[in-house]
């Protein structure tokens, strides 16, 4: 299911979007993704469209493309991107990626502001004094347009970037001003839930998966983790993630097998036990299922066509 927005036209992208592009383009030098001097701030460059889909675990933050354009899945879901929108994460999420345009002469650029979950809560009181409004549940992951005074902020933010000594003191107010921007938006109750009771429930165990992914897995377990009911956690956390707990914690297994064989040319045998699948046959054919190739005629063909390392990301 495509949950994007109508493309825009062409030339409608808000004139400070090319700003924004070129501190992007100072801070990303080459190809990958660029912490700056601002805790939580990256620049991201790609100067070619993705041969292949790029798997790995997505944090909580706010992604703004600047040039260029992105497709992030999760599940059987999609969500499209490019100048002038933005992509909100609200939870950790197994997702898979592509770059959809992009060239050496016109790469990929995107601003990325990871969330800070204690600072956030604080932020939700103050946009919401008297409690978050009532909506209608959604997923964690939400496509919009950014608005100019939020694409003004994150040009502000790179610009500052290049400035340390003015970043120490300038740049927490100005992380403050995008992120209560988003919460006093369209989506900000949405946003919002990151705060909520329930979804930190969710999270406590999105964060056990996270930490324990190669270890079994009760739901019973998770349910007391959360202090729900079993059928209320599996709930809330479909609803969430689009995924199960038992589906989110494979998806981290195969996520995680493919990047140690990847990155250190183990072998599907010690990556199967590694991440915690009992059965071989079992872990094979849930890979070949998520990535379309048995482990090791996978490893060959990415490796035979150079792909080695550019397949999977951990943010």
């Amino acid at each position: 299911m495509n949950t994007s927005l109508p493309s825009a036209p062409i030339g409608a992208a808000m004139p400070g979007l090319a700003r924004l592009a070129g501190l992007l383009a100072t801070h990303a030098p080459h190809d990958g993704s660029f912490a700056t001097c601002i805790p939580g701030v990256h620049a991201v460059r790609a100067s070619n469209d993705s041969l292949e889909l790029v798997h790995g675990l997505h944090r909580p933050a706010l992604c703004i493309v600047a040039q260029g354009a992105k497709t992030v899945m999760l599940g059987d879901e999609s969500y499209d991107y490019d100048p002038s929108r933005m992509l909100i994460f609200s939870l950790d999420l197994p997702i898979a990626a592509m770059i959809r345009q992009a060239s050496p002469a016109s790469p990929y650029l995107s601003f990325r502001l990871d969330f800070d979950a204690e600072r956030m809560a604080e932020l939700i009181l103050m946009a919401y004094p008297k409690g978050v409004p009532p909506q209608r549940e959604g997923r964690a992951v939400h496509v919009a347009q950014a608005s100019e005074a939020i694409v003004d902020a994150a040009t502000r933010l790179m610009a500052l970037a290049g400035q340390p000594d003015d970043a120490a003191l300038l740049a927490p107010l100005t992380v403050d001003e995008i992120v209560l921007r988003l919460l006093r938006g369209p989506f900000g109750a949405r946003l919002a839930q990151i705060g909520r009771v329930e979804t930190h429930r969710v999270g406590k165990v999105v964060s056990w998966i996270r930490s324990h992914f190669d270890q079994p897995l009760r739901i019973e377990d998770m349910a007391a983790l959360a202090h729900m009911s079993p059928s209320s956690l599996h709930e809330r956390f479909k609803l969430l993630t689009s995924m199960s707990p038992l589906q989110f914690q494979k998806t981290l297994r195969l996520q995680e097998a493919r990047r140690l064989m990847l990155s250190t040319g183990m072998d599907a045998g010690l990556a199967c036990q590694r991440v915690g699948y009992v059965s071989a046959s079992q872990f094979s054919r849930e890979y070949a299922r998520h990535f379309g190739n048995a482990p090791t005629r996978d490893m060959s063909r990415l490796r035979e066509a150079g792909l080695a390392g550019t397949v999977s990301f951990t943010q």
